[in-house]
């Protein structure tokens, strides 16, 4: 076996077993954003880089610029924003794992959703960890009432480090859809550093 097998198999299994796992969110979905909550009561502190979603990109100078950007198919805008790293100094982290945050914005000005995806382009060291974010999430709104759909391996995803999730766990709680998607796999002939690792969060008003 491989020395970087051998470190990826026992990262895994370190990371798998770990029990004390930092909380996701606080008061609000996400820091002070809940669902439901009008745009122009998320504070501009805080957050940088707010970038319209879309095939029309831009940079916005404030939460109050959201109309500026260009509304999707569901009549819905969005935002990508990051952390200030004078009130985030280790950057924009969830849960201790690099994230891409989305809000999508309805015309009412009021969030319809939020999104949270780790991030690919992190560090593999910190990437290797990305699966581990859903069962964060997951105990963050609670461990009861959640209904998943696993996949098992096949010839087209295997096992890393023997370990193997692909699945998808949904959940209503306090007028909020919950929908958590976990990937830890990797695709026959590519290398381990190619896995696939990702945790992806998306937080809509319940019935949207």
């Amino acid at each position: 076996m491989s020395k970087q097998r051998s470190a990826i198999r026992g990262l895994v299994f370190a990371v798998t077993v770990t029990t004390s796992v930092p909380a996701m969110a606080t008061a609000g979905d996400l820091r002070d954003i809940s669902v439901g909550m009008a745009i122009s009561s998320v504070p501009d502190a805080g957050y940088i880089n707010l970038t319209c979603v879309g095939e029309k990109t831009h940079r916005l100078a404030d939460w109050a610029q959201w109309q500026a950007c260009q509304a999707g198919p569901d009549q819905l805008r969005g935002i990508r924003f990051e952390y200030d790293r004078e009130s985030g100094r280790e950057g924009t982290m969830v849960g201790g794992h690099p994230a891409i945050l989305t809000v999508m914005i309805d015309k009412d000005a009021k969030i319809a959703a939020l999104m949270i995806e780790t991030d690919p382009k992190a560090r593999l060291y910190l990437r290797k960890k990305a699966f581990l974010l859903g069962l964060q999430a997951r105990s963050r709104y609670g461990e009861d009432g959640w209904t998943c759909s696993k996949a098992q391996p096949g010839a087209d995803k295997q096992e890393v480090g023997g370990v193997f999730v692909d699945e998808k766990c949904t959940k209503t709680i306090n007028g909020r859809t919950v929908e958590i998607e976990r990937h830890l796999y990797r695709e026959p002939n590519r290398e381990l550093k190619d896995m696939t690792d990702e945790t992806r969060i998306t937080i809509r008003r319940a019935g949207s």
